[in-house]
């Protein structure tokens, strides 16, 4: 057998392999359904996860089929969620409430030191896998901005004396800040929530927390007697407001020792 054919017989296989391969895609090729491309276009199209999913796409695909929830994207939004839903011939389940990350922390370093000079990298994780942290208190925001570099709608700014501070009006309540956080120091809450909230989340007794920050609630209840509407209670040496029954009378403000309870919405730390 000589060259030309040798390669003759190569090219013939050649073509009769890829006309088979032609034949088999064309037979069993999996025809998407055009409604998950439109409900992708509809999303984000952040990619932050939120959701559960890899991704949008992965998300709008999983809607399509039902193993998704409609509204399983949270920084869709109740328009999106409403076209979702019409898209698919649903009843609407979009929630009216829209939710913001709440940083429950205003030691700063003026008020509450470090325990050693920290000269790693800097993530909070990081920081917080080396002695615990450099921060005295072992709840104290430790200020690396591990929650602003992961937040997909640039919803939280780095503050100048190290504390986060979150837009509210681009926050979309997704929680990928509250899992990056490995102090649990940023909580979900409803975003026309009023009345006080207490920035702290020391759990430790009120002696510790003394001696570590200044602006540490101590959970000594004297803002639970004082309050009206048994909007307060204290947990593990922490108080906590309830902003469903709180009616904004500042009398819980009147008697803390330790001056931290605040007005909700407001930037303390800049």
């Amino acid at each position: 057998m000589d060259l030309i054919q040798a390669l003759a017989i190569i090219g013939g296989l050649g073509l009769l392999f890829g006309g088979l391969l032609a034949v088999a895609a064309q037979r069993f090729a999996v025809e998407e359904d055009p409604r998950v491309e439109t409900i992708c276009d509809l999303l984000p199209n952040a990619n932050c996860g939120a959701c559960g999913w890899p991704g949008c796409i992965s998300f709008a695909e999983n809607v399509v089929c039902g193993e998704a929830p409609v509204d399983g994207c949270i920084p869709a939004g109740k328009e999106t969620i409403n076209s979702i839903c019409e898209l698919l011939g649903l009843e609407s389940v979009a929630s009216e409430e829209r939710r913001v990350a709440v940083v429950y922390c205003i030691g700063t370093p003026d008020v509450a030191p470090d325990r050693f000079e920290y000269h790693g990298v800097k993530d909070c994780n990081a920081a917080q896998k080396m002695s615990g942290g450099f921060k005295a208190c072992q709840y104290g925001c430790l200020g690396l901005d591990t929650c602003v570099e992961v937040c997909p709608f640039e919803a939280i700014h780095p503050g100048s004396q190290g504390i986060p501070i979150v837009d509210e009006e681009k926050c979309t309540g997704c929680g990928i800040c509250v899992k990056a956080c490995p102090r649990d120091i940023i909580q979900i809450e409803k975003a026309d929530r009023g009345g006080k909230y207490v920035p702290c989340n020391s759990k430790d007794r009120g002696k510790t927390t003394r001696q570590v920050c200044e602006v540490g609630c101590i959970g000594d209840k004297a803002c639970v007697k004082a309050c009206p509407q048994d909007a307060i209670v204290v947990e593990e040496n922490l108080a906590y407001i309830d902003s469903d029954k709180c009616d904004d009378c500042g009398e819980c403000v009147k008697v803390c020792k330790r001056g931290i309870i605040r007005d909700v919405g407001k930037v303390y730390v800049s």
